[in-house]
């Protein structure tokens, strides 16, 4: 599996709606425009809401992949301020 080059990780296995968007907005807000956010995650709504999201931001979902049977990497690039 070949992943991009993020210049930021977060990790939110563990943490349920809304908590999940909340801690992505503020990641995407601690990057410049033109770099790219890892995110793995395990709340399974979350990897529907949190791509949607970030499209509505204004930013572009580069993947949504489930690396196995519980978890996800989605995987931003921020393509506007916040």
């Amino acid at each position: 599996m070949t992943r991009a080059k993020a210049d930021k990780h977060l990790d939110i296995r563990g943490v349920v709606c809304p908590y999940t968007l909340v801690k992505s907005k503020l990641a995407m807000e601690s990057i410049g425009v033109g770099q790219v956010l890892e995110i793995i995650l395990d709340y399974p709504e979350a990897s529907v809401s949190i791509p949607k999201a970030m499209l509505n931001y204004g930013h572009s979902v580069i993947s949504v992949t489930k690396i196995n049977d519980r978890e996800w990497v989605v995987v931003i690039k921020k393509e506007v301020e916040d």
